[in-house]
């Protein structure tokens, strides 16, 4: 498996029609679209991590009961530029590039005085995101480039800066029943006292002159200083109920001075990211409307996460699911030279790294100065989650933990900022590469699974049956590689309710692991 998750992927410029075996159902009409490395080495030169390879996009079309798949390279100027010098040129976030030296001495100068404070790299490999009916390929630095969703073109890169004062922002944003997106960044360097931002792009933004992005109309919500300016918190996503914003300010930090000095010290910007066990996690709940945060400091012991599963009110509480972990060394794993190891090597080197935890927090909203000290204020029924009010006034919360081992989760996004009940995963056991997938049921805390030796699924996307009432009426959607030369990668149809297979599109071609993507309807996409 670590040669098939190691290698170049290659395109698929056009499209190729699969094998069908079983029944992909006929009202499942749209294009599925992922986002992942591809390219991991150009010429002679090799990067050092798996999250910098080149993004490949690929793209799943089902149409009355058949499935396309093409892929090609996203054209970027990170791209362009590397394909061009037939090297990489351009440092990522585990591997730092320095300039020729070959180059006039003025050349040089010029290039080290630039990376004292980086312009990143524009390689957006994480995920699609839609801002009005625009899509894009997008990752967690300032700049998003512009895709075609059918011909999967690159159409032109968008730099946030031009349009609201960000240095990054999440590759994971919410999308309203309305159309609206709704994403948060951070401002670190150049725009004033350094914060996190929360903005919304309205749906009807987009305009058919491509001179005019999605963009151009975007709203700020609020802004939340940091809490340490120089150590701001990392994050990969965020929650969203029907009011509210919810930001875990977790003590896995960005180290300004580290990063503005990394070039010079030969680090990349990876191991500017550092963990403090010893501090605590706040909890920002922010009101959508007002862009106020509640003024009641809600707080946990340390963790990371990376993924938020869902949030949603209920009765006077904010509840919301998220994967965290432990500590940290979740990054180290995916080193090329760590994922090259044999997979007994591998699980014996990492075995002691914290595993993915399904957990649910929940606040009390209705706070008072009055409310008893040293109790559990968290009056729902359903969890075993905990907040209690401190003798400062702040609230201490502890986690009811729904299932452990499980990453790159997804609901039935109806279900979005709602009550809900299933989500849906990968299974991690500490091998790098999820084997299977599964679906959770909150309610019963019983999971189903699909696995297949020597195969492994991406992400699950769970796409709705039309007019579907029950929350599971549905299919779940995951691309399959395999280790299995004799096994050609496929995309799989399963039964959401059941967890049957319904079908199987056999792909002609090699298909490349990725990481997130979007599942656009036929009607969005023309």
């Amino acid at each position: 498996m670590q040669a098939v998750i190691t290698r170049n992927g290659c395109e698929t410029p056009e499209p190729v029609k699969a094998e069908v075996k079983g029944s992909v159902p006929s009202w499942l009409q749209g294009t599925l679209l992922r986002n992942g490395p591809g390219l991991f080495s150009i010429g002679n030169s090799e990067y050092n991590h798996w999250f910098d390879g080149l993004s490949l996009i690929h793209s799943f079309t089902f149409s009355n009961g058949e499935v396309t798949y093409r892929s090609k390279f996203l054209k970027s100027e990170t791209y362009k530029r590397n394909i061009k010098a037939n090297k990489i040129v351009i440092s990522e976030f585990g591997t730092v590039i320095y300039p020729d030296p070959c180059k006039n001495i003025f050349s040089r100068t010029f290039t080290h005085l630039q990376n004292i404070i980086p312009d990143f790299t524009d390689n957006n490999l994480i995920n699609i995101i839609r801002y009005g009916q625009d899509y894009y390929a997008s990752s967690e630095i300032n700049y998003i480039n512009q895709i075609d969703p059918d011909t999967l073109e690159t159409i032109g890169r968008i730099n946030y800066r031009n349009h609201i004062a960000l240095n990054l922002a999440t590759a994971h944003p919410h999308y309203d029943e309305e159309g609206n997106t709704y994403n948060m960044g951070s401002a670190i360097i150049g725009f004033g006292r350094p914060k996190y931002m929360i903005f919304k792009v309205p749906a009807d933004t987009s305009d058919k002159n491509p001179k005019k992005p999605a963009l151009r109309k975007v709203q700020q919500i609020c802004s939340i200083p940091f809490r340490s300016s120089l150590c701001p918190s990392y994050f990969h996503s965020f929650g969203m109920t029907e009011n509210y914003i919810v930001f875990v300010e977790q003590p896995f930090k960005l180290d300004i001075l580290k990063l503005a000095t990394a070039y010079f010290r030969g680090i990349n910007w990876g191991s500017c990211l550092k963990f403090d066990e010893d501090d605590i996690t706040l909890f920002h709940i922010i009101n959508i409307k007002t862009g106020k945060a509640i003024s009641t400091r809600f707080y946990t012991d340390a963790l990371v996460v990376f993924h938020h599963i869902n949030a949603y009110e209920d009765d006077g509480h904010v509840v919301f699911d998220l994967i965290s972990y432990k500590d940290s060394n979740l990054y180290n794993m995916f080193y090329l030279e760590n994922l090259k190891k044999d997979t007994s090597d591998f699980i014996q080197t990492h075995k002691s790294f914290s595993p993915p935890s399904c957990q649910r927090f929940v606040i009390p909203l209705n706070v008072h100065k009055e409310s008893p000290r040293g109790c559990n204020l968290v009056t729902l029924s359903d969890t075993t989650a905990q907040a209690v009010l401190q003798e400062d006034g702040s609230i201490y919360c502890q986690p009811d933990t729904l299932f452990e081992g499980m990453e790159l989760p997804g609901i039935n996004y109806k279900f979005n900022a709602k009550k809900y009940r299933y989500f849906y995963g990968s299974r991690l056991e500490w091998s790098p590469y999820p084997n299977k997938i599964a679906k959770f049921d909150i309610v019963t805390r019983k999971h189903f699974e699909w696995e297949q030796e020597n195969c492994y699924p991406s992400e699950p996307v769970f796409v709705a049956s039309p007019g579907a009432v029950e929350e599971d009426d549905g299919v779940i959607l995951s691309s399959v590689i395999s280790s299995d030369p004799s096994v050609s990668p496929f995309m799989l149809v399963l039964n959401a309710k059941t967890f049957e297979e319904l079908a199987r599109a056999s792909i002609p071609t090699t298909v490349h692991i990725d990481l997130h993507g979007l599942f656009i309807p036929a009607a969005d996409s023309s």
